[in-house]
Formats: structure tokens, C-alpha cells, sequence
């Protein structure tokens, strides 16, 4: 069976759009001054496991034809045939597989921007942006900050636009109760060093002679590097940020 995008029956006129984004927004804001939870809601990677091991298992199988059979994907690999020094190395089925994953995910990122124009239509990130005029986490009014459009549930729903602050303390499961200092410098040396929270926690971890394990030496010395750094710039014990990432529940 060919795929075919799913369209609504009919799409809202532009001043309906209007009134139920702003109707939207204003449901939002009162479920968030409950329960900020509510502005991140992630389905468990699990639920999909079935599908995705056939969505895997089908990618294999229809990589290993397209390298063997005659057509553009076997035509494409001998006009692009490896350099001598990976002759060998990259068996034919596994350049279509790798191929057909970036296939994939530029279908994905064209499928799930699609979602958004499914109830709003073209001009629905346009139009989500207009609609809202205070961040409802940071409270920043939006005219003044960057605006990022945020899915507090990846089921369709349209976005929700968030101050920068705010999006980022969505995203980092971070309540606006927190040390505001600590969080900033934090994130500022994670985004130097290219680490996690993870890697933060099991940096204190180790240099607390707690057992802990890492990926590789290389990710163990980078993890103690950050946890180091964490504790020089904010004044705090590895233990005080250990206990910090668990109230911020981050890095678990």
C-alpha cells in the first residue's frame, strides 16, 4: 500500500484559527501554572518498539535488494565508488542501508513538519508565533525575545511559542523554582563542553569514589573535567550537584 499524507475533512478559516489559538494558548497557560509537566510529555521510547524493529527490519531487508538489484540505488554506489583505503570496509548492503536511513530522515523531518500544517495549514507556524504575546513559563513578552515554538506533545497538537528561557527550562525539566544562577552557569559549561547532565552526574560520582561507569577513559576524564568545572564556577560540593540534578531531575 502507497503512503498518503493524512489531510483533514476541512481546515478552520484564518479568524477560527485565530480564536482557537488563542483559546488553545490560554488552556495551556492555566494547565502549566498547575502542572509544568504538562508542557513536556514524551511517549516512552518502548511503545514504539514494535514498530520501529519493523521499520528497521524492513530498511535491511529493502537495502540488501536495492544493492544487489539494478536500478538507481546500484547505479548510484558503482558512480560513487569507495576510496582504496575503505575497499572492503563498507560492504555494499550497508552503504544502501546508510543511504536509505538519510532517505528516511529527511522523510521524517518533511512528514513531521507537515503535522503542524495539518490543522492550521501553510501558514501555521506563522500564525502560532503571532498568536501568543508572554512566554507562559519565563513570562517575558515574545515581541521582546527570541521565539521558539515548542510541542508539548508530538501528537499534532499545534506548538506553543516559548521564550528562549523558557524553552530551555522545558526542555531541561527545570522549574523556574530553581537557582537561576546555578542553572545558567551549568548550562553554560555543558554547551562549552559539549557534555550531558549525565555526564555531569557521573562526573561527580566518580571523583566521589562512588562506583560508576563510562563509556570509554576518554569519556571518563571529559566527565570528571566537567564535574570539576561545575563545582569551581558555582561554589558547590560534588555532592551539593549531584543533589541538584536530582531535584532538577536531569542527568538520571
Amino acid at each position: 500500500m502507497a503512503y498518503a499524507r493524512p489531510e483533514p475533512k476541512s481546515k478552520p478559516g484564518k479568524p477560527e484559527r485565530k480564536e482557537l489559538l488563542e483559546r488553545y494558548f490560554g488552556e495551556y497557560r492555566a494547565w502549566a501554572a498547575k502542572d509544568p509537566s504538562c508542557l513536556n510529555r514524551k511517549v516512552p521510547r518502548e511503545a514504539f518498539a514494535d514498530l520501529l524493529d519493523q521499520v528497521g527490519a524492513l530498511l535491511l531487508q529493502q537495502s540488501a535488494v536495492l544493492a544487489t538489484t539494478p536500478g538507481p540505488i546500484r547505479e548510484f554506489l558503482d558512480r560513487n565508488p569507495l576510496p582504496p583505503s575503505l575497499e572492503g570496509r563498507l560492504p555494499d548492503e550497508f552503504r544502501a542501508f546508510a543511504l536509505a536511513l538519510n532517505a528516511l530522515k529527511q522523510w521524517v523531518a518533511a512528514e513531521q513538519a507537515a503535522t503542524d500544517r495539518y490543522l492550521l495549514g501553510g501558514n501555521a507556524r506563522i500564525e502560532c508565533r503571532a498568536a501568543g504575546d508572554v512566554c507562559i513559563v519565563s513570562g517575558a513578552p515574545l515581541a521582546d525575545e527570541v521565539v521558539e515554538l515548542h510541542h508539548p506533545v508530538r501528537d499534532g497538537r499545534p506548538p506553543i511559542p516559548l521564550s528562549k528561557e523558557g524553552h530551555d527550562r522545558i526542555e531541561g525539566q527545570v522549574s523556574a523554582s530553581h537557582d537561576d544562577r546555578v542553572w545558567s552557569v551549568l548550562r553554560e559549561l555543558k554547551q562549552q563542553a559539549s557534555r550531558s547532565w549525565i555526564h555531569l552526574r557521573r562526573g561527580c560520582l566518580d571523583l566521589l569514589n562512588l562506583p560508576v561507569e563510562h563509556s570509554t577513559p576518554s569519556v571518563a576524564a571529559s566527565s570528571k573535567t566537567f564535574a570539576r568545572n561545575a563545582a569551581k564556577a558555582t561554589g558547590m560540593s560534588y555532592q551539593e550537584l549531584i543533589a541538584w540534578l536530582d531535584d532538577s531531575g536531569l542527568g538520571a
